[in-house]
């Protein structure tokens, strides 16, 4: 399909769609034509839930993910223990966590990782938040749970470099996780196991 037959419209969608992750043209043509082809209700319903995102959705202001509400529902959670907060690098890696069942403790996300070649420094993540955080004396542990990648391991050593004189132990995902893999595409039984066999980092 060249571009000159393509509708205006139609071409507008492709090229917003492309600019998600991993999806390439042929792949948003794809699911353009697939909108397209849909009652228009189903599309006005996709367009309302697009348009709502941003208005419904915030950070939580205790762990930075995203939630409807502040405090967020595990942070909000009387059951979870505020002394344990794992740190992940995105609000993927929390829902990954999550389903391996056997994580009861908070949260913080850094929302990216170190990569001092594309300009994200600690001043871009949330480390400062961190640190805040364990000024209240309430966290005892914060579990290091950064994707075993290059950028994940440089992230969780920098932590363990600024965090070691804090007054808290500091855990390591350990055994199950492969080098180079990122924690959310890890099979929750995977997961479990790495969860449970945290190691101590110093």
């Amino acid at each position: 399909m060249s571009p000159q037959v393509i509708p205006p419209a139609l071409d507008r969608l492709i090229q917003d769609l492309t600019k998600l992750p991993g999806i390439g043209k042929k792949t948003a043509a794809r699911l353009a034509l697939n909108i397209l082809r849909r009652p228009a209700g189903e599309a006005r319903e996709l367009a309302g839930a697009l348009n709502d995102l941003h208005g419904s959705i915030q950070l939580c202001s205790s762990c930075f993910t995203f939630s409807e509400s502040d405090p967020c529902a595990i942070c909000g959670d009387p059951k979870r223990d505020p002394s344990l907060v794992c740190v992940v690098e995105q609000s993927g890696d929390l829902l990954a966590m999550e389903k391996a069942g056997v994580y009861l403790g908070h949260y913080h996300i850094l929302h990216g990782v170190l990569a001092p070649m594309d300009g994200i420094g600690p001043t871009e993540i949330k480390i400062a938040e961190l640190e805040a955080r364990l000024t209240s004396g309430v966290v005892k542990e914060v579990f290091i749970a950064t994707s075993s990648t290059v950028p994940g391991e440089a992230t969780a050593n920098y932590l363990i470099d600024r965090l070691q004189k804090k007054p808290v132990l500091l855990t390591r995902l350990a055994c199950g996780i492969p080098m180079g893999m990122d924690i959310k595409y890890a099979d929750r039984h995977t997961l479990a196991r790495a969860i449970e066999s945290r190691r101590k980092t110093r």
